[in-house]
């Protein structure tokens, strides 16, 4: 009960889930179709996150907790804050981050992790 009080009480909550990485180019996008985005730190949202177009333009910062496979040590121990920039039909995780944010985080062959992440 106490952790509800002080998550209800902070602006936002860490929700867990898996998260995998896609190769460049980080473009064309479902969020603002025909451009290219400059920040290489983007994310495509799974059916759970997409939640028909809302996760468009949203912010999250995720962190790397442990490898969803028998890679030794995975994360690097650092936060990311990415952009929903995209939908991800066929993800294999959660959130499906560019490999430029997953290198920030994790240990790229590791290839699938549990993560924390704000909204």
């Amino acid at each position: 009960m106490v952790g509800i009080v002080i998550c209800l009480a902070s602006v936002v909550c860490a929700i867990q889930g898996t998260a995998t990485y896609y190769n460049p180019p980080y473009y064309p996008l479902a969020c603002i179709p025909n451009q290219r985005n400059g920040d290489f730190k983007v994310a495509r949202a799974s059916d759970g996150l997409w939640n028909n177009r809302t996760a468009c333009g949203r912010r999250n910062r995720v962190r790397c907790t442990a490898a969803n496979n028998l890679f030794p040590r995975p994360y690097i121990g650092a936060t990311v804050d990415v952009t929903i920039v995209d939908y991800c039909s066929k993800c294999n995780g959660t959130i499906n981050l560019s490999r430029d944010a997953f290198s920030i985080i994790a240990n790229l062959e590791a290839g699938n992790i549990w993560i924390e992440y704000n909204q």
